[in-house]
């Protein structure tokens, strides 16, 4: 890509972004090289890499990236033979330790069943130097100093650092509270010059304690003397501080010869965290700006739903849809000034390039993007002082560059093509730029001021014109991208609205060509159709969603119905059975009393006649079908059925009413919310009302409202999640419904627990519970109604 494109586009604005996000100067770095990529495999995987560190970060929150330092230098200079400061050292250890929780990281993602495939190929190549990371943490602290248990020598040489220091400074301390001293010590204390233990005597009793002077006051009033009584033990006091370099050096140096030895995986440990510490990159700041992961195709078409301007406000900037490759190629966007036509082109052109680097796009999910070789734009007024061109001369030298190499792999974007010369010849140079760049099959956006090329959409198979909507009323664009619809000047009804007289206007009205008056009427009844199908098709869309969500609804509750039935009949075959075992064996009770009684008093009762008796306490025995067509031969007679009527189903074992007949043998039954045909075969008489009254559906603006059996919080903000349960519970006990289901996902539990809070205390609330395991576990509460 043409550094003056990106830089047009304002590429590097988003690279500024995205860098902020970064966990280390390595994932800098690699930020700092990243442009777009060309080969569609390339793109297709960089994208799915941020896609995969993007979910992690919504499972877990974030990347245990910390302690990762650029080593690069340090491990090479220890690969030749040089001698790392703890300092350096330290650094390794972190990075040591960075790639070994990483590594862990990822083997819990797996355990989890989460599915990384690229992370999982970066962390198997991720080598842990556990044993080196432990030996360097046990020689060198958090703060770069070599430690007293680095070795024996080294904690018997500070040992006796401590020892003699200790012994010269009780010395001099004897010297400074002695009587003399008061008079001949500018200031009784102990102090250090030259690594060696002095004390601050006066100019004129230097003689009084000898020794060596190793510096003086700025006044020359005070000396910093040596005494002779510690000089000897000072010697030592140095002697041991060297013996104690020459260890440490000796450590420092076994620690950077360790460290030698592992370089090269140490070194591949740093570019597979580097290119973690980036897909991270890229995931945060993919969630900044409430990004989605485009579908990328190869086949040059984009689609991008209510798309936004990274760079501009989420609160201030308009989303558009925009379609570009299957019906046509080329857009041509009219309108007046500082209507958003330069921030549209921008937003197809920086978002194509986005998702070309592999970052994800403030779109909505569902959005396509496909990937071109090339993206040219000649954006901006390009004026050149320097090289004495014209803003016309300028743009033109950029559009020769651009016809020289574009080509059906292309993305071609022209601001204000053909302006800054005369509209006659400017309008006819942009039609035949467009024409040539159409027929090489580059995908083109255009936008101009010229009303020659309004036609231009509808003279040419495969180009569309577009416009920025402008509000005429509040006199501002509303920034909404009208695809299909060319662009007009307002002017007549801008300046009507800013009091211009009517009489003026008119004037101005005449001096128009009829053919002028007739192209702004078409595109103002144009713009009108416009807006009257897209509202039309939301509201279909709306309807739409209700009737599957409705139909899926009915379809989940009549399963719920047959297994509840299945389960009642069970449950009363199982009651039935051990009613009837308790019979049985208090028949049998029965006879063993009587043939006791027999025994005992000789009584005149025959043994046929008690085994007989016990037949016909078996044969009393009922027979159980569980079908429901066996139930249904118990009804009673039959009765003409007539709409209104109330009635059994006997399939469901639900009462219903009756709405209308259907054909010859079926019957619309009304049970609860749901509406279905039954078989009168199935239906049993219950009884006919003196006045039926049909409840209508509720209605929100003029359609049927139906209220879902479970409301979806998930990737909702906690207070905007709290108000939607308030208004589904209201709505599910105005709906009459006994149970509904909240899911709020497990994540991090803030929501979960929030919701619970709230529902416990709500007044409508009977009892809750989590889900079993078939209904979400966990993720997903279980309320039943009052």
């Amino acid at each position: 890509m043409q550094p003056r494109v990106l830089k047009a586009l304002e590429y590097e604005k988003i690279k500024e972004q995205l860098v902020q996000h970064v966990s280390s100067s390595l994932g800098r770095e690699k930020v700092d090289e990243l442009l777009p990529l060309t080969n569609f495999e390339e793109v297709v995987s960089a994208q799915e890499q941020t896609d995969e560190a993007a979910n992690v970060l919504r499972l877990k929150g974030q990347a245990p990236l910390g302690g990762l330092v650029d080593i690069r230098s340090s491990a090479k200079r220890a690969n030749i033979g040089g001698m790392l400061s703890p300092a350096e050292l330290t650094e390794i250890s972190g990075t040591l330790y960075a790639s070994r929780q990483m590594k862990h990281f990822i083997e819990e993602l797996l355990e989890e069943e989460l599915p990384i495939p690229h992370l999982d190929n970066l962390a198997r190549g991720i080598v842990p130097h556990t044993d080196l990371e432990r030996k360097i943490n046990q020689c060198i602290d958090d703060y770069g100093e070599v430690l007293d248990h680095a070795s024996d020598t080294l904690r018997n040489l500070r040992q006796q650092l401590r020892t003699l220091e200790s012994r010269v400074r009780d010395k001099l301390e004897s010297m400074i509270r002695s009587s003399s001293a008061q008079k001949m010590l500018s200031d009784a204390i102990v102090t250090i010059r030259n690594d060696r233990f002095v004390i601050p005597v006066k100019q004129e009793y230097r003689s009084s304690y000898g020794g060596i002077v190793h510096d003086q006051s700025s006044s020359g009033a005070t000396l910093f003397i040596e005494p002779q009584v510690v000089v000897d033990l000072n010697n030592t006091l140095q002697q041991t501080r060297v013996k104690e370099k020459v260890e440490i050096e000796r450590i420092l140096r076994e620690l950077s010869d360790r460290v030698a030895e592992h370089t090269e995986e140490i070194l591949f440990n740093v570019r597979i965290l580097a290119d973690m510490d980036f897909m991270f990159a890229k995931a945060r700041y993919a969630k900044q700006i409430k990004a989605t992961k485009p579908e990328m195709n190869n086949k040059g078409y984009v689609r991008l739903m209510k798309a936004r301007h990274p760079l501009l406000s989420p609160d201030d900037v308009v989303p558009n849809d925009i379609e570009l490759g299957k019906d046509f190629t080329t857009i041509v966007i009219t309108g007046p000034n500082t209507g958003g036509k330069t921030v549209t082109l921008k937003v197809i052109g920086l978002l194509t390039l986005m998702g070309q680097s592999g970052l994800q796009i403030p779109a909505m999910d569902g959005s396509e993007l496909t990937v071109f070789k090339q993206v040219f734009a000649d954006i901006g007024d390009e004026q050149s002082i320097e090289q004495s061109l014209s803003t016309f001369s300028s743009h033109m030298v950029n559009i020769v560059e651009i016809l020289k190499h574009m080509d059906h792999e292309s993305l071609v974007l022209f601001d204000e093509l053909g302006a800054g010369t005369d509209p006659q010849e400017g309008a006819a140079l942009a039609i035949s730029i467009l024409d040539e760049v159409y027929n090489r099959g580059a995908r083109v956006v255009a936008t101009t001021h010229y009303p020659e090329l309004k036609a231009y959409g509808y003279n040419r198979e495969g180009v569309v014109n577009a416009s920025v909507e402008f509000n005429v009323e509040t006199l501002s664009p509303t920034y909404k991208l009208l695809i299909g619809v060319p662009g007009r000047s307002n002017a007549f009804e801008i300046s009507k609205r800013l009091g211009l007289m009517n009489s003026v206007i008119s004037r101005a009205k005449s001096h128009m060509s009829a053919d002028q008056n007739e192209v702004d009427s078409m595109i103002a009844s144009l713009e009108e159709s416009k807006k009257g199908a897209q509202s039309e098709l939301s509201a279909a869309h709306e309807l739409r969603k209700e009737a599957e969500q409705l139909h899926k609804e009915l379809q989940q509750q009549i399963l719920e119905l047959n297994q509840q039935r299945d389960k009642l009949y069970e449950a009363a075959e199982r009651k039935a059975e051990m009613k009837l075992n308790e019979a049985t064996e208090e028949a049998d009770k029965i006879i063993r009393e009587l043939r006791k009684m027999k025994k005992e008093h000789h009584a005149e009762i025959k043994d046929h006649e008690l085994i007989e008796a016990k037949k016909r306490l078996e044969g009393a025995v009922p027979s159980f079908d569980k079908s429901a067509k066996a139930i249904s031969k118990q009804k009673t007679a039959a009765q003409k059925l007539l709409p209104g009527d109330e009635v059994k189903v006997l399939t469901f074992d639900q009462k219903g009413h009756l709405v209308e007949k259907v054909g010859g043998k079926e019957w619309q039954v009304q049970m609860g919310i749901m509406k279905m045909k039954v078989k009168e075969k199935d239906l049993q008489y219950i009884s006919r009302p003196q006045k039926v009254e049909q409840k209508p559906l509720a209605t929100v603006k003029g359609r049927d409202y139906h209220v879902s059996l479970e409301l979806d919080l998930r990737g909702e903000r906690f207070e905007n999640a709290l108000l939607k349960v308030e208004k589904y519970l209201d709505d599910a006990v105005l709906a009459g419904y006994p149970r509904v289901s909240i899911i709020h996902g497990k994540g991090t539990g803030a929501l979960r627990k929030g919701v619970q809070e709230l529902l416990k205390n709500h007044r409508s609330v009977k009892n809750l519970r989590f889900g079993e395991a078939g209904e979400g576990g966990t993720g997903v509460t279980v309320v039943e109604l009052k």
